[in-house]
Formats: structure tokens, sequence, C-alpha cells
């Protein structure tokens, strides 16, 4: 062997010992009941949906400190007080959005504040109410997820799924639509309830194939920790234009995140400028889920399997836009199996708040028969979380 091969070889060898161990993931989640057990409160907020999990210093995948503060978005959101075992009709109000911020790594009671508006007369109330020029009296937003945009501006912003109630009469069926998808612009520094944020309507969203962008991000930056970035933004979208349900991607880069003349969407080859172009990286996923890495590099996709079975499931990618391996089922979830109009849904990961050895997932549980249910369960709208070992 001549001397060139031999130097070249020895690289080869060092670079294969330095590669990442393959990241093992364990057959099934357990309960962890800390987690669960912060989101049980008797006073002001007690109950509410959604629930991303958005690092405030924008390190998205770098493990929470004691100084770190996460911010977390709910949809719908119960305000009032009960007594644990039941609660009266006069009790409480929904509002349609709020959050909450935690302090630390650990889920410590005393480390988290939850927010929301007060109206002029004292009652609670959204922090978000639509006010772009395309909302309508009486329409709210749902909040998706969000990131900091550490690469530009600092600026935190939050997909907010604009929706509008409608009228169900004789149809059945939920009594609301989605109409659009907007953007909260929150700029650095800015303390509930936002009063300075700004709302940028958005073309992230299209009714006739039910595409909503918002679902996840991940944002493969050195900034937020990623294993390889590219310094790009992903944004997730769910999608429905026959049956199915599935995953759609795009991307931009910080410093034009609101341009969204510079958005590309993969079309399975490229990233091609129609949103029309995308096509699916995964099939029935929820409409909430989210898109981590592994320590290997690898991506994980964390979602409630077609939307709202008990089945929580994983997905392991090779890139951000996939291909993904099959589906394995992480989690069953426990709730209807004691109250059949109980459902649970929109599963995803928080992986700055997981350990080095484990994927923190949290989770929504709802009712059939809400408003008669949450009267006699009122801690039965709120998240639950359950712990995937990783090796």
């Amino acid at each position: 062997m001549n001397r060139v091969a031999l130097v070249f070889l020895i690289a080869l060898i060092s670079c294969l010992d330095h590669r990442p161990t393959e990241t093992r993931i364990e057959d099934q989640a357990s309960v962890n009941q800390r987690w669960t057990d912060l989101f049980i409160r008797n006073d002001g907020w007690f109950g509410g949906d959604g629930i991303f999990g958005i690092p405030l210093d924008g390190k998205e995948f770098v493990p929470a400190t004691k100084d770190t503060r996460t911010l977390f978005t709910f949809g719908d959101t119960m305000i009032g007080h009960h007594n644990g075992d039941t609660i009266g009709s006069n009790d409480f109000t929904m509002i349609n959005n709020s959050v909450g911020i935690l302090t630390g790594k650990a889920p410590q009671s005393e480390q988290i504040t939850f927010h929301w508006d007060i109206s002029d007369d004292g009652q609670a109330r959204a922090l978000f109410v639509p006010s772009t020029p395309n909302a309508r009296p009486g329409d709210y937003y749902w909040l998706g997820d969000g990131f900091v945009n550490t690469k530009a501006d600092s600026t935190l912003y939050i997909f907010a799924y604009l929706i509008h109630e409608k009228d169900t009469a004789g149809t059945g069926g939920f009594a609301f639509e989605q109409i659009g998808v907007s953007l909260l612009s929150i700029p650095v520094g800015s303390e509930p309830p936002y009063e300075d944020h700004l709302q940028i309507e958005t073309p992230l969203f299209d009714l006739k194939s039910g595409t909503t962008y918002g679902s996840a991000i991940y944002v493969n930056t050195d900034d937020a920790g990623a294993p390889h970035p590219d310094g790009y933004i992903y944004v997730y979208a769910v999608s429905q234009p026959d049956q199915v349900k599935g995953l759609v991607v795009a991307r931009v880069l910080p410093s034009a995140f609101t341009d969204f003349s510079q958005w590309r969407f993969w079309d399975g080859m490229g990233w091609e400028k129609e949103m029309a172009s995308a096509v699916f990286i995964a099939e029935n996923v929820s409409n909430e889920m989210s898109v981590s890495p592994l320590a290997d590099g690898r991506i994980v996709l964390t979602y409630q399997y077609a939307g709202m079975s008990p089945a929580i499931v994983v997905e392991i990618g090779e890139s951000l836009v996939g291909p993904f391996t099959v589906k394995r089922t992480i989690y069953e979830t426990k709730e209807a199996e004691a109250h059949k109009a109980y459902f649970t849904y929109n599963a995803k990961a928080f992986p700055h708040l997981s350990s080095p050895d484990s994927l923190l997932i949290g989770y929504n549980v709802n009712s059939f028969d809400f408003w008669t249910d949450i009267l006699a369960d009122p801690t039965l709208y709120r998240p639950r979380f359950i712990e995937l070992g990783l090796k």
C-alpha cells in the first residue's frame, strides 16, 4: 500500500470512529407523571389544548437550563375555579387562546405562570384576537407552533389559525372551520399581554386542499443547536386534498421569513416556488405534531396517528424531507377506555425539555360531550405527558 492510500485509509477509519452511534428507540413510552401533574390546576387557568413549547432563547435542540424560559401556546382555554372533582357551569369561562411561561428545565408548579387578557369590564379574554384585514367579527385564533428568529432580530413568531364559527344544525360535525393562517410577530423583550404584537396575514393556507402551515417548525440553524444546520427554517403543514391527511414542508431563510415570495416547497425532488407543488412526505399525521433531531442526526416525527386515534407514533427519517421509516406505535392513550366520549389528539415532542436519554412527548385530551363532561371532570381538558426512552 502506498503512502497516499495509507493516509486515506487512516483518515477514513478516524471518520468512522467518530460517527455518532445510531440512536435506538424503546418499543414503548411510559407516563411522565411529574409533567402531567404540572398542568393540574384549580384556579385561573385550568385547561387548554394545543401546547407547543417554544424556548424563548431560540435554543430549540439544546437542553434547557435553570434560566431557560419556555413559552407554551394553547388554543381553547378554560379559566375559572373548581374543587378538583366538579365545577359549576357559572364558575368558568372558555377563551380561545392563552400562553404559559415556564422558567427552568423541571416541571415545578411554582415556576410556571399562565397568561390571558382581561377586558375593560374585568372578564377573561383571549390574548390574541384577529385584527387583520380579512378577519370578521367573531373570528378567533388557535395557536400553532412558533420560534424565536435569532438569526434575524430575535422576533418571536407564532402561527395562528384563523377560525370562524359555522352553523352545523342538521348536518352534524364541528361547529367551526378554519379560514386562514396568520403570523403573530412579537418583538424581543415583549411580555404578556403582548400589546405591541403585530398580525400578518399569510398565503400559507389553502381551503380546497386543507393545507395549513404551522403544524410544526424545525429551526435548522447553529443557534438552535441543530445537528446538521443548513441555515433554513423548515415549516411543516398538514394537507388533506383527498381522504388521507399528509405532511408537506416548506423552507425559508431566517432573514426572509415574512417575505412569502422567498418560501420554497418540497416537491419530492427539489424546492419549488409554488405551494401547490408540495408533496406528501408522511401520511396519516395529526394536525399538530413535532419534527425533532436524534443525537445521531436523524429526524423523528412524533404525532397522533390519523389525528385522533389512541396511537402515538414515531417515524425516523434520514433528512428533514425523509424518507421516513415505517410508523411505530410507541404508546396507546388510555383516557377513552374509562370515558367513552373522551378522545386524544395532537401528540408532539419537546426536545429542549427532554433528558439526554429520552424524548418528552405531550398530547391533548377532549370529549365529544365536552360541556357535560367538564362539569363532572374539570381536569379532563389538559395535556398529558409520556417519555420515550432513547439509547
